[in-house]
């Protein structure tokens, strides 16, 4: 089975193109493309630029994830993790950042501050009934199996 193929294509020359970092990377890190530094105040939201627009192979779908690192030091994630960009969707990839920590974060130029996996996804068939199967758990919802 052939390996499928993400193509990138750069839309500022501050753009680094996304390559996994080991041999065993789940995901490509994402690039932040700004010209000079951008502050993110505790609680607020950035959204910052990667410089690029990519073509999913059929299929699939790219998850925006965040950094651990950014998180277990910094309190910073995305508001939204993980985003999803779809198979069909050519614009230039962005990416939210939230400040959860305490004190103010910059971002610099060039800094990885996310994480793209590309998974497969599967489309199902959407049947209106009027009555679903019973399970053992039922319509027991959060913290109901322990």
């Amino acid at each position: 089975m052939a390996t499928p193929q993400l193509s990138i294509k750069r839309l500022s020359p501050l753009a680094v193109v996304p390559a996994y970092q080991s041999r065993g990377a789940a995901g490509v890190d994402l690039h932040a493309a700004i010209e000079r530094q951008r502050i993110i105040e505790p609680g607020q939201i950035a959204m910052i630029p990667i410089g690029i627009a990519i073509a999913l192979p059929p299929g699939h779908e790219g998850q925006v994830r965040p950094r651990s690192g950014l998180g277990s030091k910094h309190g910073i994630t995305l508001p939204n993790a993980p985003g999803t960009i779809d198979e069909d969707y050519r614009g230039e990839v962005s990416v939210p950042l939230i400040n959860h920590g305490k004190e103010p974060f910059t971002v610099e130029p060039g800094m990885r501050i996310a994480q793209l996996i590309v998974a497969p996804v599967t489309h199902c068939d959407i049947a209106e009934v009027d009555e679903l199967d019973d399970t053992q758990r039922g319509a027991g919802g959060f913290g109901s199996t322990g």
